[in-house]
């Protein structure tokens, strides 16, 4: 039977005298001080589909929780987290893996960390700050906010490679298929390679017109042919052998692979074909990972990932973030984030400061009328310093404060994987966001109490 905390926790490894070995006993610590996580993050093992009344002890939610801030402390793939508590006494105890346990594999670590969810790592987060606030390590007085992208683990999308993905695809689910029912298809894949790669070597828009055609041509088939094989897998085994969990993983694939290529197809058809300028809004960059928003940075690099907008303290902690869909102007969220940093502190700040992005009369005025006296802009044409501030010397302090949030994105990009995500599903992306501010947190945390 699972439990968020074991009654009696096994022997572990005792610990040795070195720097990062004292940041995991502080982090240690802090997580043993609010035995509350466990319980939450044990609650979405259990609604993950996790029974507690069969099978043998697995990971509890305590182990669950630390095991995800060692991953994203380190930069770590779950093959490598598995070696590190299979071989490191350090992260061994850290993680509560005495030395009769038997280490988790790769898969058992995946199933687990991806159950959490991330509302509980935000609700888990709330919970620091408040710590935070209580060790007197964050007043939550001075604020300051900023945008950035986290990127998305796929290829640099163009029409022709997701038209190849697109028949790589349901190429293998129609293989799979035919171990259930007789089906009729050519493989073309090696075709659609061809084609893609002489598309990617033509030197004229004239020359890439006919390969595009016979790409889009295969692609066509390919979606016939797994039409085909849903109907015939319809017709050959009645509605309840799809309760099986392999036929209806591989209906449920062969539906959604189709539905994306269908999109794939018509945004090639009015891009190369018609030469229409298809909206970002409408356009699929990934099949594999559909949820994917087209960022224009700048007005000069291209993003393909998730705007993240986040709120720091002077401990340099991360107060508050949160992911949004889609490219909003980071003038629309201002407010936002204005109102989230008051929710999360329970207190109004004196003092908070954004980008120029954020700038605007209005959110000057709606910022203010939440109750926070000192509003500043990096950058806010149309509003004079009197306006935000009461002083120019405030003014330029508080501008300079600001560019302390650019240190604090580049220290998560760096050092806790917010530079890309590898993480599939929009949700996912989510909860890796915030395993991300956990795991950063909770050693900015360790740093201030051994300081």
């Amino acid at each position: 039977m699972r439990h968020s905390v074991r009654d009696q926790l096994p022997l572990v490894p005792a610990p040795f005298g070195h720097e990062h070995i004292r940041e995991l006993q502080a982090v240690r610590a802090i997580l043993d001080a609010h035995p509350e996580f466990a319980k939450w993050v044990q609650a979405d093992l259990l609604a993950g589909g996790i029974d507690p009344g069969r099978g043998r002890n697995g990971m509890s939610g305590e182990q669950v929780l630390r095991a995800l801030v060692i991953k994203q402390m380190n930069g770590f793939s779950y093959e490598d987290l598995a070696f590190h508590l299979a071989d490191s006494q350090s992260y061994r105890a850290f993680c509560l893996i005495g030395f009769a346990d038997k280490p988790p594999k790769k898969s058992t670590l995946q199933r687990n960390l991806k159950q959490v969810r991330a509302e509980t790592l935000e609700r888990v987060n709330r919970v620091l700050v408040a710590h935070a606030q209580q060790q007197e390590i964050e007043d939550g007085q001075r604020l300051r906010s900023d945008a950035t992208v986290i990127k998305a683990a796929i290829h640099e999308p163009t029409d022709s490679s997701l038209l190849v993905d697109c028949v790589r695809v349901l190429t293998r689910l129609l293989r799979e298929a035919r171990k259930y029912v007789t089906l009729e298809f050519t493989n073309h894949l090696r075709r659609a390679k061809r084609r893609a790669l002489a598309i990617q070597h033509a030197a004229k828009a004239e020359q890439r017109l006919p390969l595009y055609r016979d790409l889009v041509k295969v692609t066509e088939h390919a979606v016939d042919a797994a039409q085909r094989s849903v109907e015939t897998l319809e017709q050959h085994f009645p509605p309840e052998a799809f309760e099986q969990p392999e036929l209806h993983e591989l209906r449920t694939d062969l539906n959604h692979y189709v539905k994306l290529t269908n999109r794939v197809l018509d945004q090639t058809r009015r891009r190369i074909f018609e030469g229409e300028s298809v909206p970002a809004t409408q356009k699929v960059v990934s099949i594999f990972e559909p949820h994917t928003d087209i960022i224009r940075k700048d007005r000069r690099d291209t993003l393909y990932g998730h705007k993240v907008f986040l709120t720091g303290g002077a401990s340099g902690l991360i107060v508050d973030c949160f992911v949004e869909r889609g490219n909003p102007a980071d003038s629309t969220k201002a407010v936002k984030l204005a109102e989230r940093a008051i929710k999360v502190l329970g207190k109004k700040p004196e003092q908070i400061v954004l980008d120029g992005g954020f700038s605007s009369r209005d959110n000057l005025d709606e910022i203010k009328a939440l109750g926070i006296r000192d509003v500043a802009f990096s950058k806010a044409p149309g509003l004079s310093i009197k306006e935000m501030v009461k002083r120019t010397w405030l003014y330029q302090r508080l501008r300079n404060f600001r560019a302390g949030i650019e240190g604090v994105i580049s220290f998560l990009k760096r050092c806790f994987g917010w530079d890309r995500c590898a993480w599939r599903s929009y949700e996912s992306f989510r909860a890796y966001t915030w395993g991300s501010v956990i795991a950063a947190n909770l050693v900015l945390l360790a740093r201030h109490s051994l300081n």
